[in-house]
């Protein structure tokens, strides 16, 4: 029996156990199989709570999770029999500094609560693509989002953090503070600390932007692809665009492209003239509000459903590859009622991204876009979630192979479309494989901040 006083002492947040009216709610995650029983629950309110926390699992030998948004679909912000430091409840804060165009976040909020704030003052971060995920998963992973064209990653825009290191200590890491903490959080995952607060650069942005989605019947897919590899010769770095295959638990199956255009209806549309001319049989795109975007897919990614995500990355787009995509995504659903699934073409402008050198932050640059998988399921059964990766895998293997260009070693991942937890022994292959270069000075900062691997969970990295 754990002798909780020694957490509740001085302990300013909430403590949650099993026994406690809010508990299911406390260990509820947006993949619902990612749910893990864990002890306890610790809502933090500050550094302060984190450090406590911390020193309380230290000395009981506690498994250790972090919770910012809960959307991890491995689980890795859930603990069995652990503990979970929760910062949504408490630590979700936005602050924004409208002259020096600077945005102060908890590390519990979510992108939602960003974008809303921000664009009051005219101001935008770049995000993700769904805005009920957690500032902390995304930026710690790298992350991109539409506006990432124009001011490159996530990371990109971080100028400060404040974290708590496994010693319990409060540290801020900057450009001038903490250099080498700072240089890894910046897509080293949670593998340092927990983040308490992110400061974001901000970037002037226009109230209303062009977005949504035409879709497709089947027979349109061999027109689209030489009009997506023309459009990508020289994508606008105002614009994004993402061709998704969809089956959804009514067993339709359909052609989507999801346009965003920052800038006005007659702008976008002539960005995308080409896509129209084929003929989607629906267009819901409009000029909307800049805050709307990234709540777009919301209705599709509810939160409480068995989820299964896994991406790879494309050297470039294959007509041959997305019809093979396709078909075997039909093929693999043809007798599987209730599931639906997605596989997800991104194409974000790179330049930007790729202009900043690959040791200059943790996170690896390259290229190449990500294709992603979803799957969700309405049982949470092992049998579902079995059927869900080895089909996962199936059509991430075909993109796979086309990167002719590539050897296997350099057919890396991105860390937030990773699918599991990598807590094994291979933790560290995975997170080498993901950081390439940069993970010998990863494992030496794994050594220095945390060399009892108390944050585990993600991709693990391997102290040097």
């Amino acid at each position: 029996m754990l002798d909780l006083s020694m957490l509740s002492k001085g302990f300013k947040g909430d403590i949650v156990t099993p026994s406690d009216p809010d508990y299911t709610e406390s260990i509820a995650r947006w993949a619902s199989n990612a749910v893990k029983k864990a002890k306890i629950v610790a809502f933090v309110k500050d550094a302060e709570d984190v450090s406590l926390a911390l020193k309380f699992a230290r000395d009981n030998k506690l498994d250790i999770a972090i919770k910012g948004g809960g959307h991890n679909s491995a689980g890795a912000s859930s603990s069995e029999g652990g503990i979970v430091i929760d910062l949504s409840r408490h630590v979700n804060g936005v602050k924004i500094d409208a002259e020096q165009k600077l945005a102060y976040v908890g590390g519990g909020a979510v992108w939602g609560d960003l974008d809303k704030t921000a664009i009051e003052h005219g101001l935008a971060g770049v995000a993700g693509t769904v805005n009920h995920t957690g500032v902390g998963g995304l930026t710690l992973g790298g992350g991109f989002g539409w506006l990432s064209g124009a001011h490159g990653y996530v990371v990109d825009n971080v100028v400060q953090v404040t974290i708590v290191t496994a010693d319990g200590s409060a540290r801020t890491a900057s450009s001038t503070e903490n250099t080498d903490l700072f240089w890894g959080i910046r897509g080293g995952g949670c593998n340092f600390g927990v983040v308490t607060e992110f400061v974001y650069k901000l970037h002037p942005q226009r109230r209303t932007v062009y977005a949504g989605v035409i879709m497709f019947a089947p027979s349109a897919l061999e027109k689209l692809g030489p009009v997506i590899e023309e459009w990508w010769k020289d994508p606008d770095e105002k614009a994004g665009m993402i061709q998704i295959f969809f089956r959804g638990p009514d067993g339709n199956l359909v052609v989507i492209i999801m346009l965003f255009y920052n800038g006005t209806e007659t702008e976008g549309k002539t960005c995308f003239r080409a896509f129209f001319e084929i003929g989607p049989v629906m267009d819901a795109t409009s000029e909307m509000p800049y805050e709307m975007v990234n709540a777009l897919n919301n209705p599709h990614v509810p939160y409480g459903v068995p989820t299964y995500m896994k991406g790879v990355r494309a050297t470039k787009p294959r007509l041959e590859v997305a019809q093979k995509v396709f078909k075997t995504l039909v093929e693999l659903t043809e007798n599987c009622p209730g599931f639906s699934i997605s596989c997800a073409f991104e194409y974000m402008p790179l330049a930007k991204v790729c202009s900043v050198a690959n040791d200059a932050t943790a996170c690896v640059r390259l290229p190449y876009n990500n294709v992603l998988v979803t799957i969700r399921w309405p049982e949470n059964t092992e049998e579902n979630l079995r059927f869900a990766r080895d089909a996962s895998r199936i059509l991430t293997d075909i993109v796979l192979k086309a990167n002719v260009e590539l050897t296997d070693a350099e057919n890396t991942v991105y860390g937030n479309y990773d699918p599991e937890t990598a807590v094994s022994n291979n933790g560290g292959e995975k997170s080498n494989l993901m950081t390439r270069e940069n993970y010998p000075r990863l494992r030496a900062l794994k050594k220095k901040y945390d060399p009892e691997m108390l944050f585990s969970k993600w991709f693990a990295i391997t102290p040097a």
